[in-house]
This record gives C-alpha cells, sequence and structure tokens, in this order.
C-alpha cells in the first residue's frame, strides 16, 4: 500500500511538472494600433483616414495562431466596414536562416462572398546583426467569388541607435501592381512610433497610390 502510495505521488508530482513546463512554453500576446491610414501592400483600405487594429496572439515552440481586425473603408458602395483576418502556421531556424510557413483568411463581413479570400505564404529571414533581410512568397486561394492573385515581397531592416530601425519593402501584386513602403520605427517599452512612406505603381491605369502613415502601437 505504501508502494502505491508512492508510486501515484511520484506521478502526480511528474504530471504537475510537465503542465508547468507546457504553460511556460505557451506564449500569449496582444497588440493594439492607431493608423493615420490603413495601408495593405501599397493601398489605402480606409479610403485615406484613420484605422483602428488590434490583434490576439498564441504561440507555442514555434507553432502559432491568431487573429488580427481593423475598420475598413473601401466607398464605391460597399457594405464592408471592419476587416478580421485569422492566420497559423509553424516558425523556426535552420542553419541560421528563420522560416515562417502558414495561412490566413481574410474575412468582411456584409460582403463576405465578394471580398473574402484566403492565402497560403512561405518566408525566409536572415539576421546579420547590422541588417536583417527577407523574403515572403503568398499563394492565393479563392473562398469564395474573388480570384485572389499571388504576390511577394522582400524587406529590409536596418537597426540604428536608440532603439530606431531604418525599414524598407518592394513586393509585386501579380496583375495588380508594385507596392513599396520606406520608413522609421522607434521602440519605446511596450510601444512603437513608425513614420513610413508607402505607394503602389498599379497595373491599371490611373490607379497609382502613395500616401505618408504614421502609426502608434503597443504591445501587450
Amino acid at each position: 500500500m505504501k508502494l502505491i502510495k508512492i508510486s501515484l505521488a511520484a506521478a502526480l508530482a511528474a504530471s504537475l511538472a510537465f503542465g508547468t513546463d507546457a504553460k511556460s512554453d505557451l506564449g500569449v500576446s496582444a497588440n493594439m494600433s492607431i493608423v493615420s491610414d490603413y495601408i495593405w501592400r501599397g493601398m489605402t483600405q480606409s479610403d485615406n483616414s484613420p484605422a483602428i487594429q488590434g490583434g490576439f496572439d498564441l504561440e507555442y515552440k514555434g507553432l502559432y495562431a491568431g487573429v488580427w481586425g481593423s475598420n475598413i473603408e473601401f466607398g464605391d458602395d460597399s457594405r464592408a466596414s471592419a476587416e478580421f483576418d485569422i492566420y497559423g502556421g509553424y516558425t523556426n531556424e535552420l542553419y541560421g536562416i528563420s522560416y515562417d510557413i502558414g495561412a490566413i483568411q481574410y474575412a468582411y463581413p456584409n460582403e463576405s462572398k465578394e471580398l473574402n479570400f484566403a492565402e497560403a505564404y512561405f518566408g525566409l529571414s536572415k539576421d546579420f546583426e547590422i541588417v536583417e533581410v527577407g523574403a515572403k512568397y503568398y499563394y492565393g486561394i479563392k473562398t469564395d467569388q474573388f480570384d485572389a492573385p499571388n504576390a511577394w515581397e522582400a524587406t529590409i531592416s536596418v537597426p540604428l541607435p536608440m532603439d530606431i530601425s531604418l525599414n524598407a519593402l518592394y513586393g509585386d501584386y501579380n496583375n495588380i501592381g508594385n507596392y513599396y513602403s520606406v520608413g522609421v520605427a522607434k521602440s519605446i517599452d511596450k510601444f512603437e512610433v513608425a513614420l513610413s512612406y508607402t505607394g503602389i505603381e498599379a497595373d491599371a491605369d490611373n490607379s497609382d497610390q502613395d500616401n505618408i502613415v504614421v502609426r502608434v502601437g503597443v504591445n501587450f
């Protein structure tokens, strides 16, 4: 009887220890930001007006999942007023190169059949300490009526003194246009303030856009 009690106690202790380790590996975070204009791949999603955005993320040993949302304004009698994204994937490092593979669903209430779509993506990045470079490919997936095109983009980030970074991006959205952004970001504890110049050279005539965007964000 004593042996059984000791064995049960040992099993319980091991179970509790495993549960503690599992919880310690689970990361939970949230973010919120205010932007002067919601820009996605060089195009305004808020009709050149401010937007409030935020999301939640879970991470466990490289696996991650999250949800993110923003107010939007497309004009042209569109009934959509919000965007909600659900995503998940896996990220890790191999021979000093980070990789990220996953999928994302873009959802637009009130215009779901016309606007909803998804993407699968694969990205690579390398931090050289004095500069970080990256590239990502997006494969468009038709979920309702919108036949989503593919896209790719390349990024570069240079750390500067006083927790400031210089960031640039260039991408191609198939049959829509080439988009770009360049700007600076300043980290202050959990807050980040960013200023960037963004734009798109659209394939369609008279559809080019360029904007100066200010963003103030916080991570929890």
